[in-house]
Order: structure tokens, then sequence, then C-alpha cells
């Protein structure tokens, strides 16, 4: 088993079809002890338990800096220690970019950034203590085509600022042992993208991926599997597509 006996926290885990549970699932079948955090305790409890034994599941609000850190030193306090980081958590909103408004920049980038930095903080200490850790940092395809097809503008901007903040700690961080690279998912289906996706328009989307399907959270799982396990050792700072060939560079 990859994972065997570590530690690894997922943010925004606890939804049911999305890319965190799909991705705590998967780590819990190669030995790992899960924290599944999101903003409501009871789902994420729920999730922990839907896992399996031994896992536990708390509420945190990536974009609370104490909430962060509290969580991790829950969890080091109930698992001992913290050796992989999935920051999942993310939100996104279809606008154009004259609709944007301050409240939707904040609540974006917020979530989609902030988040991001705020729980590597509260985790990097405990890595560095130890000599080694994992973080992935879930961007998007939007990122690095200008756009998606669900995510407006300031989504992509967020997306972005991801990639930038992963290489530079992957840079940081490099000698302490820790190491982070960023997963791109293309169009993805999931419970965000469930609502809007009717059957013609998959058949639509469908005809620009070279691999002929929209993605599964399985797909994006197992490559935060591969950062995050001993297979990936002298990666960091990289970007892994998950597209299926939509993005091609």
């Amino acid at each position: 088993m990859l994972l065997n006996d570590r530690v690894c926290v997922i943010t925004g885990a606890a939804s049911a079809r999305g890319i965190g549970k799909a991705t705590a699932r998967l780590f819990a079948s190669h030995g790992a002890r899960v924290a599944v955090l999101d903003l409501d305790a009871g789902q994420a409890e729920a999730a922990a338990r839907d896992i399996g034994p031994g896992h536990i599941g708390l509420a945190c609000n990536v974009t609370d800096r104490a909430a962060c850190s509290t969580a991790a030193e829950e969890i080091i306090g109930r698992l001992g220690r913290i050796d992989v980081l999935v920051n999942n958590a993310g939100i996104t909103q279809p606008l154009k970019i004259m609709e944007i408004g301050p409240e939707n920049y904040d609540a974006v980038t917020d979530v989609n950034l902030r988040g991001t930095l705020y729980m590597s903080q509260a985790v990097i200490p405990a890595m560095r203590g130890q000599g080694s850790g994992a973080i992935v940092c879930m961007s998007s395809v939007s990122a690095q085509r200008g756009g998606g097809i669900f995510g407006g503008p300031h989504y992509s901007a967020a997306k972005g600022g991801v990639l930038g903040l992963a290489k530079a700690m992957a840079r940081e961080l490099g000698p302490d042992g820790v190491r982070v690279n960023s997963v791109t998912p293309g169009l993805i289906q999931t419970d965000i993208t469930g609502g809007k996706l009717t059957p013609e328009l998959k058949v639509e989307i469908a005809k620009g991926i070279p691999l002929g399907r929209l993605g599964v959270a399985d797909d994006v799982a197992n490559a935060c599997l591969f950062l995050a396990s001993d297979l990936s050792t002298y990666i960091t700072g990289a970007v892994i597509d998950v597209n299926g060939g939509m993005l091609i560079h």
C-alpha cells in the first residue's frame, strides 16, 4: 500500500461526488489515516465514517487562519502527525468579467487561494519538524487556458495564483524535505458541475477532448495519490494535468 500508516489531511472532502471524497477514499484504501475537513462538522464526520474506521472528520473554514491551525493541532493530537495535505477546498462562480463584484472576487479568491495558503501554513511546522511531507494543491485547467466552462475570470485568477503559490512553496520547503505539487483538473463530473451538465452538453464538450470523455473524481484522486506517495519522491514544483487532453501544452 502506497500510504501505509500515513496521516493525510484533505480539505473540502465531505461532498459525496467530490474530488476530495474520492481522494480520501483512495488514500484510505492505500493504508492512510485520513482527516476529512469541511465547513460542516457533521458532514465531515459522516464522510470519515463512510470511508471506514480510524479516520476523522473536522469542521474547518480554510479562509480562517486560526481555524486551520486549530484543525492541524487537533489532527496531530488525535492521529500523531501529518504527512500529506491535499488543498482541495474550492468554489467557483460562472460570471463574466463585468459581472464580477467585490463580494464575488473576495469569495472565490478567499477559498481557493487564501485557503490554500492558510492550510499549508498550518501543517508546514509539523512537516518541517519531521523532515518530510507532501502538499498537493488543487488548481484548474482554467488557470492555464484562460477560463473554463463554468468558472469566471476571477476563478481562473485564483487558480493561477494557486500554481504560483505552490511553486514558491516547493522552492522554499524543498530543503526541509517537504514536496509541493499541483494538479490541474479539466472538466470533472462532480456535485459542483452535475446540475449544469446536460446530456447534450456532455456530448458537445467531449468532442473537444482527445480521450473522448469527461473526467470523474477518481481520475483526479489517482493523480493526488501519485503526488502524495513515494512514487514521486523526486518531484516537487510540478503541475500534473488531468484533463483528457483538453489542453495540451
